[in-house]
């Protein structure tokens, strides 16, 4: 009787393949190497970092930054004694973005080097769900194999056909940061997280700013009165905000740009950045060869594993959608390959994810609005801290904005925080750590019985808390 043999595993160059170098990539990369996993990546540009760190949230939030700054000392009294303003470019301030960008760059390579993970440079494809075909920028061409796979290509801005993107004068959220000259005015068509927080940037230059809004209201996923107050920044520092509208036609000439609205009107600027939406990177990975189809917005679907419908590819990052966070997405990144590994951790995203918004002045917030709470029906109460009578915000001149905190009037349970103001990113991580807190943990009545360093923003929440029991009665 013949002896029935073992089917032999396949070999692979590597346990596991990942297509992307952005934060969901690299969390990917990084838990699979420590878990002793032979690891390769594949990247399409030069440098390590994805969108986030040379296209997205690092150059961006340096530009704004710094133009933050600039604002500071205009406006500051012991600066003002010439009465002279002090301008700068926008390339001027790219310069100071450029170095954060660099310094970003070695740093993640070096999380590669030391892990001893295999770095490809190229376009990465599927040749079927074990096979990669890597192509160089010369021409020449990898095959590499895996026993999983890992797509973090990330997204890149939505750009319509009818618009030429090729014309000097017409930019989208990745190419502005090539601007190399010196506009005195730009129409932003978006008035998404994206084209709000550019109108921040170019009016803090002192770039007359047109921010077209295809809603009725700016970011309206936000609490009304952090949206207002937006609004009214922006209003206040010159920005024409134009609600409803959608273009028709762009014209582009030598020296200027034409947006033509639906509603009739014609804007003329020296430059158009165009800021809606996004597409995920996967037109070119031949997902047709695993069986594999994104949707229209170029995004994949995965179950709570991050596992697609094939079973050895998973997906994280902006190509899968919500939340498009980069902090979400090294999450992701790590969560995917404990999956992959298959480890039983239960780990998922929080459930209230924090916001950060970099406008000038920025916005953050966690958990439900007022808005949300009253179609609830849930008997919540609002405690309100002003910045301008914090001692900190004296000090530091930054007295723009109030923290909110919305909270349960019967069991005190904090159910959203809401910021806007200058640190706002910062400030909210407090209020969502105790909200994180279980059962009795997580009250209004912690910021009243803690005591908070002296002067510091922080102080806010104690203020806040204290304005909200005074309303419970």
């Amino acid at each position: 009787m013949a002896t029935k043999q073992k089917t032999k595993a396949p070999s692979y160059h590597y346990d596991a393949i990942v297509i992307g170098t952005g934060p969901g990539g690299e969390g990917v990369a990084m838990q699979l190497a420590k878990a002793g996993k032979k690891v390769a990546v594949v990247e399409r540009y030069e440098a390590v970092g994805g969108g986030c760190t040379h296209w997205g949230t690092i150059p961006s939030k340096a530009l704004r930054h710094s133009v933050s700054r600039l604002i500071e000392y205009n406006s500051s009294p012991l600066f003002a004694d010439n009465h002279l303003s002090k301008s700068l470019t926008f390339s001027d301030i790219m310069r100071h973005a450029s170095g954060v960008v660099k310094s970003q760059t070695r740093l993640r390579s070096s999380f590669y080097d030391r892990n001893r993970v295999t770095l490809f440079h190229g376009e990465a494809s599927f040749v079927d769900a074990h096979t990669l075909e890597v192509t160089r920028k010369d021409g020449s061409k990898d095959t590499v194999t895996a026993g999983q796979i890992a797509i973090a290509t990330g997204s890149r801005p939505y750009c319509p056909k009818d618009i030429d993107f090729n014309h000097p004068r017409i930019y989208n959220s990745d190419t502005i940061l090539s601007l190399d000259h010196d506009p005195k005015s730009i129409i932003i068509y978006g008035a998404g997280v994206i084209g709000s927080e550019y109108a921040s940037i170019f009016r803090g230059l002192g770039v007359k700013v047109d921010l077209v809004n295809m809603r009725d209201r700016l970011l309206s996923f936000l609490d009304d009165e952090i949206s207002d107050a937006l609004s009214y920044h922006l209003w206040n520092n010159g920005v024409l905000i134009r609600h409803n509208e959608t273009y028709s036609s762009v014209e582009a000439t030598d020296d200027s740009v034409i947006l033509n609205l639906e509603s009739g009107k014609r804007m003329r600027a020296d430059c158009l950045l165009f800021a809606n939406g996004r597409t995920g990177n996967t037109d070119t990975l031949k997902l047709e060869n695993i069986g594999l189809k994104a949707d229209g917005r170029g995004q994949l679907r995965v179950n709570e594993n991050y596992q697609t419908d094939v079973e050895n590819i998973f997906a994280v990052g902006d190509v899968i959608g919500y939340p498009s966070l980069a902090s979400a997405a090294y999450n992701q990144g790590r969560f995917a390959a404990e999956a992959m590994l298959g480890i039983k951790t239960h780990s998922a995203l929080v459930e209230d994810i924090p916001s950060g918004i970099y406008t000038i002045p920025e916005i953050s917030s966690v958990g439900k609005t007022e808005q949300e709470l009253t179609a609830a029906k849930v008997p919540y109460e609002v405690g309100r801290a002003q910045f301008k009578h914090l001692a900190r915000a004296q000090i530091a001149s930054t007295q723009t904005g109030s923290l909110k905190i919305l909270f349960h009037r019967e069991t005190k349970e904090i159910l959203g925080i809401h910021c806007f103001g200058e640190r706002a990113s910062e400030i909210v991580h407090i209020g969502q750590a105790i909200m994180q807190q279980k059962g009795e943990g997580n009250t209004i009545d912690y910021f009243v019985n803690t005591t908070f360093n002296y002067p510091t923003m922080a102080e806010a929440y104690r203020v806040a808390a204290i304005n909200g029991l005074n309303r419970i009665f």
